[in-house]
């Protein structure tokens, strides 16, 4: 529900159609302001023209008796115009301020005040005035019963008929007489006014009301159905249906809108279609390209297997070539002893003695072998679940005469938490008897050995780490340590399968072995084995 009012909030049609409607309502309120303003204009500017001529025609009226001085007859035809619908009072005053006539017969006799509204006029100056204009002579007040009143003073002129009458003459210089006041209601008035404001709320509201319906539909019409449409077309189009066309239903920008949106979904379908052909094709080029490559990758792989075999098989007849032709040399000094005029037990110690150089190369001979097959045929393993910190014990133990005889100092931190590993025994102890032996041959007199074990349980992996703090191995050694028969020892120290015999046993155990080193610094070797080895490691 919210989202459907968020919707609609934010819709362009209900934009439009607010903005329609706020513009037509502010111009029918100033319409319909400045109409009534006018209109109490022109009934104000009618009412003073009525009482104006109002007060012409009493003047007129009573001036042939005045001139008679018939007071009683002045009397009764201000009276009697004073009683017509519409007039509030009518009175005349002399200069003086004393009210001589009036409709309303208590005041008569009686003074006004000179300040008032009806003379403030004339009197405003200190000289009053002979002659006023008529918007100077007109004054709006309140009566008593809250009714507004419409007042116009006209001042009664000195004649020649009347300074010079028989009956009371005045003199000429003598300018202004009185002042016949004459007060119209406006009562009447302002209930016109008030039903011609109502009508003009009503027909501004009506007209607004209708012209706001007419727009809203016209907007409806014309923006929010072809918008919506283009919309719903671009909804479709973005969940994939190139096939949704909008109707042309229009020439205007939104109808050449709706004919540049078909004919882009045209396009974008002919160029789905085209990509759709062309990611076959590459498929089809891809597998064929995968295809070539793997023959490739296996005629590379078998040439390299080959080379492999080739270096293995120089470096193997190398190695047991030496021990050979001492073997073959050692041989030929026996055979001569037989010829030699030695004594007896003479010829007998020196043929002791080239027999037991003879077997001390036979061995060394037996050894490579084995290493070889060892290396070649990795023997199947029988994982339990061991102790991987009294694994480490033995190892160190085995090697805790070599390192007392060139003064190796031992640095051991094992993690008391550590969890059991499931491996052979056996074959992980020859692993790290092969490290422990490299590092304590890289410090050959005196020297730090620190070996750490730790355990990362989110990884479940076990870490042995065995760091010497010797010369270190050079960078341009370090990717080749574990190659078969690869050696930085001095000729006849060792064979260079030590390494690559125990990255095989961890490996076959699922895990691996990163080595660092820094020069002059020393070397560092981690074993990393997982607490559970893969699935092939458990079934063998």
């Amino acid at each position: 529900m919210r989202a459907q009012m968020l919707r609609i909030r934010h819709s362009l049609a209900i934009k439009l159609t607010a903005c329609v409607v706020g513009g037509m309502a502010v111009l029918f309120g100033l319409y319909g302001y400045w109409n009534l303003r006018l209109w109490r204009q022109s009934a104000q500017e009618l009412t003073l023209q009525s009482a104006d001529r109002i007060s012409d025609t009493i003047r007129r009226s009573i001036r042939y008796s005045m001139l008679r001085n018939e007071r009683e007859e002045v009397f009764h035809i201000i009276n009697t115009i004073g009683h017509e619908n519409g007039i509030s009072r009518i009175r005349i005053f002399n200069k003086e301020g004393k009210i001589s006539f009036s409709t309303d017969e208590p005041e008569v006799g009686k003074f006004v005040d000179k300040n008032g509204e009806a003379c403030y006029a004339c009197h405003a100056q200190a000289q009053p005035l002979t002659r006023l204009d008529r918007p100077d002579r007109m004054r709006i007040y309140t009566a008593r019963d809250g009714t507004r009143v419409l007042g116009l003073i006209r001042p009664i002129e000195n004649e020649a008929d009347c300074s010079n009458a028989a009956c009371h003459a005045h003199t000429g210089s003598n300018r202004v007489l009185g002042v016949l006041d004459t007060n119209l209601s406006l009562a009447a008035a302002d209930l016109a006014a008030a039903r011609h404001q109502r009508q003009i709320v009503v027909f501004t509201v009506v007209s607004l009301l209708i012209v706001s319906l007419f727009s809203a539909g016209l907007i409806w019409a014309t923006v929010y159905k072809p918008v919506h449409r283009l919309t719903e077309g671009t909804r479709h189009v973005a969940q994939g249906d190139l096939d949704y066309v909008l109707p042309e239903t229009s020439r205007d920008e939104i109808g050449a809108l709706a004919i540049a949106f078909n004919q882009m979904t045209v396009e974008l379908k002919k160029a789905q279609a085209e990509n759709r052909q062309w990611t076959e094709t590459l498929e089809q080029r891809v597998l064929q390209k995968t295809a070539e490559l793997e023959r490739a990758y296996r005629s590379l792989t078998q040439s390299e297997k080959m080379a492999s075999l080739g270096k293995l098989a120089a470096v193997v007849a190398h190695e047991i070539n030496n021990p050979l032709a001492g073997i073959l040399t050692y041989s030929k000094l026996i055979s001569r002893l037989a010829d030699k005029p030695l004594p007896a037990d003479q010829r007998l110690a020196e043929a002791k003695k080239y027999l037991q150089i003879i077997e001390g190369e036979s061995r060394r001979c037996g050894v490579i072998v084995k290493n070889l097959l060892t290396f070649a045929r990795q023997q199947p393993i029988n994982p339990q679940k061991n102790d991987l910190n009294a694994i480490v014990d033995r190892c160190l133990l085995l090697v805790g005469h070599q390192m007392s005889l060139q003064e190796i100092e031992l640095a051991k931190h094992l993690a008391p938490d550590l969890a059991p590993v499931y491996c052979d025994a056996g074959q992980v102890q020859q692993a790290l008897l092969a490290i422990l032996i490299n590092a304590i041959e890289a410090m050959p007199q005196r020297g730090l050995l620190e070996v750490e074990s730790t355990y990362d349980s989110a990884a479940r992996l076990c870490r042995v780490v065995v760091r010497d703090h010797g010369q270190g191995i050079p960078e341009d050694r370090l990717p080749h340590i574990f190659e078969p028969f690869f050696t930085t020892k001095e000729e006849g120290r060792g064979t260079g399968l030590g390494l690559a015999i125990a990255l095989g046993i961890v490996h076959q155990h699922g895990g691996n072995i990163e080595v660092t080193s820094v020069r002059e610094k020393g070397a560092a070797f981690t074993v990393l084995l997982p607490e559970e080895p893969p699935v092939g490691v458990r079934a063998a």
